[in-house]
């Protein structure tokens, strides 16, 4: 895809795999994502949730999304309940470059069952193919061996590590870089 046919953003698809479904964030969606951020596992692998972060900001926040034409913030959602399980985002949207930033949020509900595999082969798969990405980067904490597997299966590359960046619980994390090129996913993604 060429730099004159490279899309924005500001298109929101609905994306249908076999177990998940991604669609547009809703206001509603905020309790979910409030109930979501509050799961000690997701606490544990990402942040320490904000107090700041109360339902009303949620529900602003998530009722916004669809206005946002430099960054993809979609739910995800399991397809036989229609729950929302959680996102994924693509941000630090760089036209030039034709790349961005991705991340994901699987909450309990959505974990163990392969949704948050498929939710990321789904949106990185819409990236390349739909958006004429070139690059997506994502940053995972090197014990959050659950998500290295899955970007691993999608196709995601190590690239470095950036040694103690955060302190959390009295010890230090490292932060691991990866990657996947739109070359890659031709060969290895889909």
């Amino acid at each position: 895809m060429s730099n004159s046919t490279f899309a924005d953003l500001s298109h929101k698809p609905v994306l249908t795999g076999e177990k998940a479904l991604l669609r547009p964030f809703t206001e509603a969606d905020a309790t979910a994502i409030a109930e979501i951020i509050e799961d000690p596992e997701v606490i544990h692998y990402t942040f320490e949730p904000s107090a700041e972060l109360t339902v009303e900001r949620l529900r602003a926040w998530y009722g916004s999304r669809g206005e946002q034409a430099d960054r993809l913030d979609l739910a995800v959602t399991d397809r036989e309940t229609g729950a929302v399980v959680g996102e994924v985002v693509l941000y630090d949207w760089n036209p030039a470059h034709r790349s961005c930033v991705f991340r994901t949020l699987i909450g309990p509900g959505g974990r163990g069952r392969g949704l948050g595999t498929e939710a990321t082969r789904l949106i990185v798969g819409y990236a390349f193919e739909q958006i004429g990405l070139h690059r997506i980067q994502l940053d995972v904490y090197s014990h959050n061996h659950r998500a290295r597997r899955v970007y691993e299966k999608v196709g995601f590359v190590e690239e470095g590590t950036r040694r103690q960046v955060q302190l959390r619980d009295g010890a230090w994390l490292d932060e691991v870089v990866m990657s996947i090129l739109s070359h890659e996913w031709d060969v290895r993604g889909r």
